[in-house]
């Protein structure tokens, strides 16, 4: 029998109880009764104007109804963070795990005819993934199977991880699991997420159920979420399209249309027009070169170009062993490429193995110029998009980047004039969105690396299994603004600046603006601290130029908001000055507001805090304790609130944690 995952009202359960025990209910007998909407797993109002509006419904599995295990139940919030476990990856930090025959249903509180699943199966005894079935019905009908997979998810080890559950720690590095280690040894990356379209266009009340057959190959099915959408249909092609089946093409995915791509590309070059993808799947076997040409799909739901992962006969001039389908500009050495949009398809990658040297990417190379890439699907590569400078001028915006083994976006050195806006970002195997401008060219030609007036604005990340949410290392007056970024998993948090990877310096100013994290402050296991909701980090260098971080808000933190810290090794030798932070608002940390393990200073105005687990300063400095601290905590007027300091200040090294309370709309006064 099914029973609610979040208490309900006695009579309302006893109501939904007796429909179920009879066949699932037909909307119109329990029209109000539906699963809440939510943003980043919290009522959307709590998080207003931040993130992405693509046009989906975040459903939790954990606030459905089921007669499976909620995760979370009875866990602590450190138990349910913690690291390689399926909570910690979940959105919310919780999920519903069922067994055969149990079920997850949903009570839509909107209309949709599509919904995207994301779920964990477990991995095969010796690594490679396992299929296994899940049955999807709407009212009782609408029957479909859904094969859900896990060979993209369960990676092993250390960096840059494994497929194999046997794998050992890397020879020589450090890790604090005392040997022999515990195998499978930090197993991680569980989450997968699959589409499907329904058979109709369904309205709020109707009741989305989630089954797993009595013969399904895998143990456990966990369930963390599910977005439902209305999806439009296809869009026709225009009188100025180009289809690629002109050129032999093949829809039915059976065909290699590699070819094809490239003399549909070639005919616009000498004819005008622009490239278009109908309807279909297309098989695509290698990198498709773009300059100075429109490619356009029917819609990332119906135009999607696949392929599989091949091993080249020699390395090519980049170092890539492999091939992939991706669509790639000219590298920055060749010119670049310009003038590119690449809009509404899907790239559906074969990634299931790390490897860096590899460009096995669904959007590579420098695309500047005006660029657009738009309305895409990203799913399965190793990068959504790496792109490699130095160009300028490109716009990234309204995209769906999912279940990559390593970054979702990154932008690589010398990338100017770019805006990353309204995209959903999820399940990365390291930073979502990334800023990285590696110094390639020494001191002289420092300008021509950095990564300048880049715009990273209202998009959502969420769960990036690795390292961090935003980034940003080294670069000249970026802004980053108006994003949402939750449940960072593990050696990163929400948004970070850092001097790091052989990266450029900073310049000008770094902006945090407007911005929201949810249940960051990551516990990281390395170093056994928290890492801050922000972390700003000097480990190859000093970081003196305003870091402003403003009109933002730090909700549930599991440790500390703020984490200024320089690397033990380097803390007599950098420092951190410049922070500012200023008009924004902590509700919930489990120790701290301000952690600063460096030599600097940094101001506080109008920072207003509740729910703080150690109202005082952890002031470490550079941990000589030869008298005042080495960081300097400024409090400007007496504009900040909340109590955050009132016990004064000191350095505890490993604060307690104390749970704090769940996030809470903010009572003006």
């Amino acid at each position: 029998m099914l029973h609610a995952s979040r208490p309900l009202a006695a009579a309302t359960a006893a109501l939904l109880l007796s429909t179920l025990g009879a066949g699932v209910a037909r909307a119109s007998e329990h029209p109000d009764d539906v699963t809440a909407a939510t943003r980043a797993a919290l009522d959307p109002a709590l998080v207003a104007g931040r993130g992405a509006d693509l046009g989906m419904t975040e459903l939790e599995a954990e606030d459905a109804t089921t007669d499976g295990t909620v995760l979370g139940a009875g866990k602590t919030d450190q138990q349910r963070r913690h690291a390689y476990t399926l909570t910690a990856e979940a959105s919310g930090r919780d999920a519903v795990q069922l067994h055969r025959g149990q079920e997850v249903e949903f009570v839509l509180p909107r209309r949709a005819n599509a919904i995207t699943v994301r779920y964990s199966i477990p991995d095969a005894p010796a690594g490679g993934g396992i299929d296994s079935p899940l049955r999807v019905t709407v009212n009782g009908g609408d029957e479909h199977v859904m094969t859900l997979t896990s060979r993209y998810s369960w990676v092993y080890g250390m960096y840059p991880f494994s497929n194999d559950p046997q794998v050992d720690p890397n020879p020589g590095w450090w890790k604090p699991e005392p040997d022999p280690v515990v195998k499978p040894f930090r197993p991680n990356h569980f989450y997968d997420e699959q589409r499907l379209l329904l058979g109709g266009t369904y309205g709020k009340g109707d009741r989305l159920r989630l089954t797993v057959p009595l013969d399904a190959a895998a143990e456990t099915t966990t369930i963390d979420l599910v977005d439902t959408e209305r999806v439009d249909g296809p869009a026709t092609q225009g009188s100025r399209h180009v289809p690629v089946t002109r050129f032999g093409a093949d829809p039915t995915g059976v065909r290699d249309s590699s070819a094809a791509f490239d003399a549909a590309i070639a005919y616009v070059h000498a004819h005008g027009g622009k490239v278009w993808i109908p309807a279909g799947r297309f098989l695509v076997t290698r990198h498709i070169v773009v300059d100075d040409v429109t490619v356009e799909g029917a819609g990332s739901w119906w135009s999607i170009v696949y392929g599989p992962v091949t091993p080249r006969a020699t390395p090519a001039a980049d170092g890539s062993t492999h091939d992939s389908p991706g669509f790639y500009g000219r590298s920055a050495a060749e010119g670049g490429s310009h003038h590119v949009s690449l809009r509404d398809f899907a790239i559906e990658g074969d990634v299931r193995e790390r490897i860096d040297v590899d460009q096995v990417n669904a959007i590579g190379g420098a695309l500047g110029g005006g660029s657009l890439v738009e309305g895409m699907y990203l799913h399965h590569t190793k990068v959504g998009l790496w792109l490699d400078g130095p160009f300028d001028g490109l716009t990234v915006r309204d995209n769906v980047i999912t279940d990559q083994l390593a970054d979702g976006i990154n932008l690589h050195s010398g990338i100017t004039h770019v805006r990353v806006t309204d995209n959903l970002v999820r399940g990365t195997g390291d930073d979502a969105i990334a800023l990285w401008s590696e110094n390639l060219h020494g001191a002289s030609g420092r300008a021509a690396d950095e990564d300048a007036y880049d715009i990273v604005d209202h998009n959502t990340v969420q769960s990036p299994v690795l390292a961090n949410g935003i980034a940003v290392y080294g670069g000249r007056d970026d802004t980053i603004s108006d994003n949402l970024v939750a449940d960072p998993v593990r050696e990163g948090s929400a948004l970070h600046a850092g001097t790091r990877f052989g990266s450029t310096g900073f310049d000008g100013t770094l902006t945090f603006t407007r911005n929201t994290t949810v249940r960051a402050g990551t516990h990281d296991l390395n170093w056994d601290i928290g890492l801050g909701a922000i972390w700003i980090y000097a480990l190859e260098g000093s970081i003196s130029t305003p870091i402003v971080i403003s009109d933002s808000d730090f909700l549930d933190v599991t440790e500390n908001a703020f984490m200024v810290v320089a690397d033990w090794p380097v803390k007599d030798l950098y420092s951190i000055t410049g922070v500012q932070v200023r008009h924004v608002r902590i509700d919930g940390t489990g120790t701290n507001v301000i952690s600063a393990r460096a030599a600097g200073s940094a101001t506080f105005e109008d920072v207003d805090a509740r729910g703080v687990g150690q109202p005082f300063d952890d002031d470490c400095g550079t941990f000589h304790f030869t008298g005042t601290p080495e960081f300097s905590i400024v409090r400007i007027g007496d504009s900040n609130d909340g109590g955050w300091y009132a016990a004064g200040s000191w350095c505890d090294d490993r604060p307690p944690v104390v749970e704090p309370p769940a996030p809470s709309p903010w009572a003006q006064p």
